[in-house]
């Protein structure tokens, strides 16, 4: 039977726009390049997160999970100004106002719109809160919510909310070119795991097939000289192939396509790229806890320059333009056991564990003199009379040169710790011009019809960095969008 909407790509965004369409009795054919056991996009490979205005836990709480934690559990408001702010203060203040909008204000409700088609939440303790003195759990970082295992279990919620509703899933097809009759997009080609080849047509198409990173070629033309050694860190399907019909078919470019989303990732782990099983665990998000040092020795980053929310996503990036694209961070005997117990005690984690710094540095391969030499300047500017609390920005100060602004503790006790870490990419800024409900636009603003976008391909609201969560939320806002014009 001939379908009414196409989408291309099966993450977060791709089904977000199925339901929306099937909802409205549209027949839709999602288009997924992996085959069902390579399939989700880069939705898959993250650890659920989702960035939503909320009022507190009371009012949020219908929408997960039960737990016993909720009755010791403080959860701050988070706000829609607070949103805002964020996305502002992130992205330098490049970040698209009119598509802000529509992320910040319909985030809580596209959450209980997906929630109420099956898909589940719960509050990520292991990720987002620290235990205070009384022992309630403290979030912090205008994060908390994340769905019901990780970035697997969103996949597998959506394909059964997706076949309840009808939608044919076709698996190892991938989209090549957009079909154009006139002005109107009609359709595309396509080929399959087969060798086959062939064409769909629908009334509309709904683009959702991620960005660029996968591509080593792309990155190095957009991102520059060296991000062709960056690791993916998701889907190694992501190679561009839609945005580059788009924009052939007249399309506008929209957002910044010169950064991306690239975070500190497991540099000497066997297996680290694209890891299905591992998938997000491979992060290494522990840094505002311990310091980090280059090849030389030296510390290049303000570790605690903010919550590891909002400056996660842009240190891949100084990590690639460190000598060999290789950091370390260090971490003593008080501050590792406070490390993520699922990105650093996972299967295989990259560690080197000495009684002394001298021997870690051998461990390494930096110069124990200027290791020491670094570590010795650390201790002795941290401002000790600042209380330690890590749900909070302290203040408490290491006053060198890069400074630590918050949470500095000294490396003195023994065993010392050093976690290789390079740059992992996760997606790109760059995207198509669309309004706010997902109709891609040409170069003069007039919509392309029939073309819809929405996901990572969707451009402007991301530059330079970005507010941890923010990518599920917008994958299915403007996903829910696109598909309900569709």
């Amino acid at each position: 039977m001939q379908p009414e909407v196409i989408v291309v790509g099966g993450g977060n965004a791709g089904f977000s726009a199925a339901h929306a369409a099937a909802e409205r009795g549209r027949r839709v054919v999602l288009l997924e390049r992996g085959r069902r056991e390579e399939a989700g996009g880069n939705s898959f490979y993250t650890a659920g997160a989702v960035r939503i205005v909320h009022d507190g836990l009371a009012s949020v709480a219908d929408l997960l999970d039960p737990d016993e934690r909720h009755a010791i559990s403080e959860l701050p408001p988070y706000p829609a100004e607070q949103f805002h702010a964020d996305m502002a203060k992130v992205t330098g203040g490049r970040n698209d106002p009119e598509l802000t909008e529509v992320l910040v204000s319909r985030s809580q409700d596209t959450l209980r719109w997906l929630h109420g088609k099956g898909l589940r939440y719960r509050l990520m303790y292991e990720r987002q809160a620290y235990p205070d003195e009384t022992g309630r759990q403290v979030f912090w970082g205008g994060l908390a919510v994340g769905s019901t295992g990780g970035g697997k279990g969103l996949i597998a919620q959506h394909t059964a909310a997706a076949e309840r509703a009808g939608v044919e899933i076709r698996y190892g097809v991938r989209a090549r070119d957009l079909i154009r009759e006139g002005d109107r997009v009609v359709g595309v080609t396509w080929t399959d795991d087969t060798g086959a080849e062939g064409e769909l047509r629908a009334g509309s198409v709904v683009l959702a097939a991620g960005g660029f990173e996968a591509s080593a070629e792309l990155r190095r033309e957009h991102l520059g000289e060296g991000w062709q050694r960056a690791k993916v860190r998701g889907t190694p399907f992501n190679t561009g192939d839609m945005l580059t019909a788009a924009i052939k078919a007249g399309a506008a470019t929209h957002g910044d396509w010169s950064t991306c989303h690239s975070v500190a990732w497991d540099a000497w782990a066997e297996h680290n790229e694209s890891n299905r099983e591992l998938t997000n665990q491979l992060t290494r998000g522990g840094y505002p806890l311990g310091i980090v040092v280059n090849r030389r020795g030296e510390r290049f980053i303000d570790e605690g320059a903010d919550f590891r929310n909002y400056t996660y996503a842009r240190y891949g990036a100084r990590i690639l333009e460190q000598p060999d694209g290789l950091a370390f961070q260090l971490f003593d005997a008080t501050t590792r056991p406070r490390l993520r117990t699922e990105e650093y005690d996972m299967p295989g984690a990259s560690v080197v564990q000495a009684d002394t710094l001298a021997e870690l540095a051998e461990g390494i391969g930096v110069d124990a003199a200027a290791l020491e030499r670094t570590v010795r300047q650390f201790n002795a500017s941290i401002d000790r009379d600042v209380p330690l609390d890590l749900a909070v920005k302290d203040g408490r100060a290491a006053r060198v040169d890069p400074p630590k602004s918050h949470w500095a503790s000294p490396l003195e006790t023994a065993p010392y710790y050093a976690f290789p870490v390079t740059c992992g990419i996760t997606f790109t800024f760059g995207g198509l011009r669309a309004d706010t409900h997902g109709r891609v636009l040409d170069p003069a603003g007039a919509p392309l019809p029939g073309l819809f976008v929405c996901g990572e391909m969707l451009g402007g609201l991301f530059s330079g960095n970005y507010p941890g969560g923010t990518g599920l939320t917008s994958g299915a806002v403007f996903g829910r969008r696109a598909g309900t014009l569709a």
